[in-house]
């Protein structure tokens, strides 16, 4: 079923994306909200009322998307003429889908290599037994619950970067890397100290049972997640303000760098039966990731020199600073 309605998904996805990289973020989050509490509702009248079960989940959460999209599309064409599309605007343009599919296979091929790192641990922590899996499971959720913060700004960073190169506005991009660092490295500072005291107390909102057992591995897994927030925050920023100045296929070698630092890990650690292997899984990903997000931009210049000297020409075309 999900799968079956991918489309409303694609739909919200490509609209939001759009009004975003207008400068409208607050439009497509009002849309997100709505759907959310719809599907919650939906959720309910689908398995309560008529008893539809896990399919009834599915179809809640499609049409939920469903109307998220399609609210985002009457928006657009009611409020936002200049995406209003003319007979010439349907003509396949195979230079522009080059240019898109060049920057989107490196994105979406990073999501799939989390995806498939976050599978292979799965598979390594079922060695370590299931208080070690339930530990885990409640940590990761802690850990998204403060973390949702540098997927931000890497999404806010590459739609800044992508307007700016588009203006010719290249101080722009050095002071908004700047910027972000700061919010970045304060938050990572504020919610790393929250996490690494308290973070332990929130697994009660995740687990019921066995807690004695399973509370301490949570502590153990928390800590080392919030000691490295700040290499967290330079990976999502460098990595997604990088993709959105046209550099697709660097960015995505970091994400290869995630997935081997995530995966072999993990691996050892789980075959050595060792309890810190989570632990150590997450302070090798986030150092290995971090350093491979400053490493891979050597081939061919440093991240650095991306940051300081713009070239005139880029992926995207002449970006000539206008005087």
């Amino acid at each position: 079923i999900i799968c079956g309605g991918i489309f409303a998904q694609v739909l919200y996805n490509i609209l939001a994306s759009i009004l975003r990289a207008l400068g409208n973020s607050k439009t497509p989050l009002y849309f997100l909200i709505l759907a959310a509490l719809l599907n919650i509702v939906l959720d309910l009248t689908f398995i309560i009322v008529f008893h539809m079960g896990v399919a009834g989940a599915a179809w809640a959460t499609i049409t939920a998307q469903g109307v998220s999209g399609v609210l985002c599309l009457i928006y657009i064409m009611k409020c936002v003429p200049e995406l209003k599309l003319k007979a010439d605007d349907w003509k396949f343009r195979s230079g522009i889908a080059k240019k898109e599919i060049l920057v989107g296979i490196p994105m979406g091929l990073q999501y799939s290599i989390t995806a498939i790192g976050t599978m292979m641990v799965q598979s390594a922590l079922n060695i370590l037994g299931s208080y070690a899996v339930a530990a885990f499971t409640a940590g990761n959720k802690i850990e998204n619950i403060f973390t949702q913060a540098y997927v931000a700004i890497g999404t806010t960073m590459a739609t800044y970067n992508a307007q700016n190169i588009g203006a010719r506005k290249l101080d722009r991009v050095r002071q908004g890397f700047n910027s972000a660092h700061i919010i970045g490295i304060t938050y990572a500072i504020v919610t790393g100290v929250i996490i690494f005291f308290f973070g332990k107390y929130l697994s009660y909102l995740f687990i019921s049972d066995n807690a004695a057992e399973v509370i301490p591995m949570v502590d153990t897994y928390v800590k080392c997640v919030a000691v490295f927030f700040i290499p967290l925050h330079f990976v999502n920023a460098l990595r997604n303000g990088i993709q959105g100045m046209g550099y697709g296929l660097l960015p995505m070698l970091a994400g290869v760098a995630e997935l081997a630092g995530r995966g072999i890990t993990a691996m050892v650690a789980a075959a050595q039966s060792d309890g810190m292997g989570a632990c150590r899984r997450t302070f090798d990903r986030h150092v290995f990731l971090c350093d491979e997000g400053y490493e891979t931009q050597t081939w061919p210049v440093k991240i650095r020199k991306i940051i300081r000297d713009l070239p005139k020409k880029t992926f995207f075309g002449d970006i000539t600073c206008k005087q």
